[in-house]
């Protein structure tokens, strides 16, 4: 099951304003905020994102270090819990992907845990638990 995908755009406040316009008929709010990256999800009262759109730039300056710019397609996919968060990212290391995030928490909301890989093409291919009240 695919938790969430994230867009690189190229402006990230134009798109911001067309996709707060095109989602809203669908039900869609604004749900998530990791400047300047901005999430949307259904407006079911919980914090739950499934889409994001993030700028598209080169490096970025996150809490005073310098990242790697994420690659152009970054997709998540739900795990059931922990372990098979591990097991993904044993299994991505042993069939050619490359680090990108190891299996961990992850500040971004609570009961997050996820490890990231890059796939042959450079996309950043995440397994995730479902951090909605989940912490396992």
């Amino acid at each position: 099951m695919i938790d969430h995908i994230t867009l690189r755009v190229s402006d990230i406040d134009r798109s911001i304003s067309f996709y707060r316009q095109a989602l809203a008929p669908l039900g869609y709010v604004v749900k998530a905020h990791h400047a300047p990256t901005l999430g949307f999800g259904v407006d079911d009262g919980t914090p739950r994102a499934d889409f994001y759109v993030s700028p598209a730039e080169g490096d970025s300056v996150a809490s005073g270090t310098q990242r790697r710019a994420t690659p152009v397609t970054h997709i998540a996919f739900r795990a059931k819990d922990r372990s098979d968060v591990v097991a993904f990212h044993e299994a991505a290391l042993k069939a050619g992907g490359t680090d990108n995030g190891a299996p961990g928490p992850r500040a971004y909301h609570p009961g997050y845990y996820a490890a990231f890989v890059l796939d042959p093409d450079g996309n950043n291919i995440e397994a995730v638990v479902d951090w909605a009240g989940s912490d396992r």
